[in-house]
């Protein structure tokens, strides 16, 4: 049932994202071409396992597992994750993750939110200012000097493709408000 409404949520979603890659773009210069950012290899897995084989996103795994997310991010999608590293996990305040991961539904309501439904790839990203999540609240994007920022959190690594979406890896977990 959960991953019914939530596969739900993402066609709405993905129907947001699509308007407003339509609508939406960043920077003053619409004409100017974002810079390229760092990215990563093609991967032969979905979204689960090509984040597990990279062996950054252990607390990331288990969170999914946790909130019973793993299944639905292994469907056909697409799907594009900004994926916080075990690094960003680390750095939430002390008890913060723990108490994430005994609220199922909190769990759920963050994780949604690092998700965008569609394929949305850096070129795509980077002329942006917003996206809607498959929790249904809005990240901001924004590209300073090159660098992009997704909320309050910086694109280490974009376009780890996977059988079913793109990764891009973040270096903060996002919380919604």
């Amino acid at each position: 049932m959960k991953v019914f409404r939530w596969r739900s949520l993402m066609l709405l979603a993905g129907a947001a994202v699509a308007a407003a890659g339509i609508a939406a773009c960043g920077g003053d210069d619409d004409d100017a071409e974002p810079t390229p950012l760092p990215t990563a290899p093609a991967a032969a897995g979905d979204i689960v396992e090509t984040a597990v084989a990279t062996g950054n996103f252990t607390t990331l795994a288990r969170a999914l597992e946790a909130a019973g997310l793993v299944e639905t991010l292994k469907g056909e999608g697409p799907f594009t994750v900004f994926a916080p590293t075990d690094e960003a996990f680390a750095a939430l305040p002390a008890g913060t993750l723990d108490q994430l991961l005994a609220n199922k539904d909190e769990l759920t309501k963050v994780l949604t939110y690092h998700v965008v439904a569609g394929k949305v790839t850096s070129a795509d990203v980077a002329k942006l200012t917003e996206a809607t999540t498959v929790e249904g609240s809005k990240l901001q994007i924004k590209v300073e000097g090159g660098t992009v920022m997704i909320n309050d959190a910086t694109v280490t690594t974009a376009d780890v493709m996977a059988t079913n979406g793109v990764i891009h890896v973040i270096d903060r977990v996002l919380i919604p408000e």
